[in-house]
């Protein structure tokens, strides 16, 4: 018989080509050098499944507009605290990527970011008291100075012609405006790093699918791949594992059999959105709109009208839309659900069961609407909608995290980072806003997995990430000097420059 193939040997395995892999895979590639890693995707394109730009907002999550993170509380008052933690995260992403184009890591930053401003909107008389108490509560803050507070018809109509157009303002209405927004292409900033990565030799292999991972006596982790082409199967052997791989984190990390997985759950929910096909409609509308959620509907329903742009070129999108299907991706399996039910977490998906009549609900009532349904929905919005101008398009799925408690579940919407005691594997579950505060999840990965190499880091993380450690929140001064210079790194100064235009010409009248 033939010889068995030979293992071969890498430092870092990254599992899947999305905005995760390839910010931990940039990372590590500037920090140790002389590390080699090897980034494995089943597809055969990088970010293909949830960094899709098409398969998200773009929103670039920084708690400017999205109310969610802003909660009023049962005293009429607003707790903010949520939104400057997003923020502050958001600003450790913007700080790397900056200093990722200073350095030639990144191209063009208007090949994947660009400034869109960030917009709040509320109708009725009491959700515009809420948000006026918003504005209050965040217009100080310097994380969010600069936002503005607009409930008069005229500056509505100036500002967002399109949602103005045959509006009732009978029913009062209210914006928290935004200049310092943007829109990001996940897509475009992901495969930018990974070029980085395989330019500086790291290994890029699409159309190879992890068929398993088998822990080492010595710590480290024998990874099996096979490629989808040839079919061929090899054996890696890693010192360190990262599952980036989005609904397929899962089980992976079950795979693994490592004891933090265990009473881990997910719960898969497709997304839509409606894509406008008018030009005019597009060239109209220039700015990311985010609405309140309906009552008793999870934060990912939030209904948003949001300007991309995507290879240059602008789009219009509102949604989402949720849907339900057993995959845990896009291009999954619908026995995906099926096969992460294990014993160790059946209790934790049975308590979410019993506990999430609301959420079935909202599911349900969604999976019923028509395209139809659907435009009427993006009429709260845009009075004149009319379903000629707009397509349905399916974005990414997302696999909700359902952690133990107690003796049952809770479904949690964010992000968990699971690593192992010995820092010898780790993944990310979970979805939004995952993508804009990729940089943290990463350090928060590095920090666990690697402690004693993360202090000799140290000093080079800082060269990259001047707020290192610190909260941008209580250092004006340093805030302002990264400000600065991520926005002039990141061509972002338009941004800056149509709020002071707008102030100058308030203060002429």
């Amino acid at each position: 018989m033939p010889n068995a193939a030979k293992t071969e040997k890498t430092d870092v395995v990254l599992i899947g080509a999305g905005i995760m892999s390839a910010t931990l895979g940039a990372l590590l590639r500037q920090l140790q050098p002389d590390w080699t890693i090897s980034v494995f995707e089943r597809l055969d394109a990088a970010a293909a499944e949830s960094s899709d730009p098409w398969n998200n907002a773009g929103t670039g999550h920084s708690a400017l507009c999205e109310l969610n993170y802003s909660p009023q509380n049962a005293d009429g008052s607003v707790d903010v605290s949520k939104a400057v933690d997003i923020n502050e995260r958001f600003q450790v992403s913007r700080q790397f990527w900056a200093s990722a184009v200073d350095t030639g890591v990144l191209g063009d930053p208007s090949g994947f970011i660009n400034p869109i401003p960030h917009v709040s909107f509320v109708h009725g008389a009491d959700n515009v008291d809420y948000l006026r108490k918003r504005h209050e509560a965040l217009s100080p803050h310097p994380l969010f100075r600069g936002m503005e507070y607009i409930d008069t018809p005229d500056e509505f109509a100036a500002r967002l012609p399109l949602m103005a157009k045959g509006r009732d303002f009978s029913d009062p209405i209210a914006l928290n405006w935004s200049d310092g927004g943007t829109d990001i292409d996940f897509g475009a900033l992901t495969k930018q790093l990974l070029a980085f990565i395989g330019s500086s030799g790291g290994e890029i292999a699409f159309g190879t699918e992890v068929r398993n991972l088998d822990k080492q006596s010595d710590g480290s982790w024998n990874v099996t791949v096979r490629n989808l082409r040839t079919y061929r199967s090899r054996t890696v052997n890693a010192k360190f594992v990262f599952v980036g791989a989005g609904g397929g984190a899962l089980p992976l990390l079950q795979k693994a059999g490592i004891k933090e997985a265990k009473g881990f759950g997910g719960f898969p929910i497709s997304g839509q959105f409606l894509r406008s096909t008018n030009p005019e409609l597009i060239a109209a509308h220039e700015a990311k709109v985010y609405g309140k959620a309906a009552v008793g509907a999870p934060p990912m329903s939030v209904p948003h009208l949001d300007t991309r742009v995507i290879n240059g070129q602008k789009g219009l999108l509102f949604g989402p839309y949720a849907g339900w299907t057993p995959k845990f991706l896009k291009d999954g399996s619908n026995a995906d659900l099926f096969k992460s039910i294990k014993p160790n977490n059946i209790a934790s998906l049975v308590g979410v069961g019993l506990t999430e009549l609301g959420l079935t609900k909202y599911l349900v009532e969604e999976l019923l609407k028509s395209q139809n349904g659907k435009v009427g929905v993006l009429g709260e919005f845009l009075p004149r909608a009319q379903g000629r101008d707009w397509e349905l398009i399916t974005a990414g799925q997302r696999v909700q995290v359902i952690r133990r408690k107690g003796a049952g579940g809770v479904l949690e919407f964010g992000t968990a980072v699971i690593s192992a005691q010995d820092g010898s594997i780790a993944g990310l579950l979970g979805a939004s806003p995952g993508a804009s505060t990729c940089v943290t999840a990463m350090l928060d990965v590095m920090q666990r997995c690697f402690p004693e190499q993360y202090t000799g880091w140290t000093p080079q993380l800082e060269q990259m990430i001047p707020s290192l450690g610190q909260k941008l929140s209580e250092n004006q001064a340093l805030f302002q000097e990264v400000w600065d210079w991520t926005s002039k790194s990141l061509k972002l100064d338009a941004g800056n420059a149509a709020a002071t235009e707008r102030a100058a010409s308030y203060a002429q009248v």
